[in-house]
């Protein structure tokens, strides 16, 4: 436990994979600002001292989670040519259900003032998943290029398929249900080819 008045470092990161935990362990009901400050070590008002509320904290989570698995899509480009398409795309698809992706996005989705703040975030350029489609569209049609995609394939409406059926497993899967991870390598699979 940190003594007060001591610096925490990086306070957000430490308080966003305390939470992480909490919900992949105890499920979204579980998440409390004393749950997170509790599994984080740390003192019970650090949660209050750097965010508004749970809230603002459940949004800022899944914002930079977003944001992480969006700066994960921008490295595709490097990637071109490289390995197999379907297992680049993959890294990035499945980045989407590390941790506790599909609580989270329930636990946010339940709460509206979270939904809310999210939504003007991703209004106001935050990256999200459009950010995630768009990097895949334009990996999927440099593909295209070095001829590993089909020249039928129109990259954009892949793009869409695996961010769509991402964001529908996000939103379906909870503690308990099957693993969002298998369907979601198998579809991959069979928009690209193998």
């Amino acid at each position: 436990m940190s003594p007060r008045g001591v610096a925490t470092p990086d306070v957000r990161e430490r308080l966003f994979a305390a939470a992480e935990r909490v919900v992949e362990r105890d499920g979204p009901g579980a998440l409390t600002s004393r749950a997170v400050t509790t599994e984080a070590g740390c003192a019970k008002g650090l949660l209050h001292a750097h965010f508004a509320g749970l809230d603002e904290f459940v949004a800022d989570l899944c914002l930079d989670r977003f944001a992480r698995t969006a700066a994960q899509a921008q490295t595709l480009s490097q990637l071109t040519g490289q390995g197999t398409v379907a297992g680049n795309l993959n890294a990035v698809a499945l980045a989407l259900f590390d941790s506790a992706g599909p609580a989270l996005s329930g636990l946010a989705m339940s709460r509206p003032a979270t939904t809310r703040q999210i939504r003007e975030a991703l209004e106001g350029g935050a990256p999200g998943l459009a950010a995630i489609e768009e990097a895949i569209s334009t990996y999927l049609a440099a593909e295209q290029r070095l001829g590993r995609v089909a020249e039928t394939a129109d990259p954009s409406t892949v793009a869409l398929a695996i961010v769509g059926t991402a964001h529908h497993l996000l939103m379906t899967s909870w503690p308990g249900t099957p693993d969002p991870r298998p369907p979601m390598t198998r579809l991959v699979a069979m928009l690209v080819g193998g």
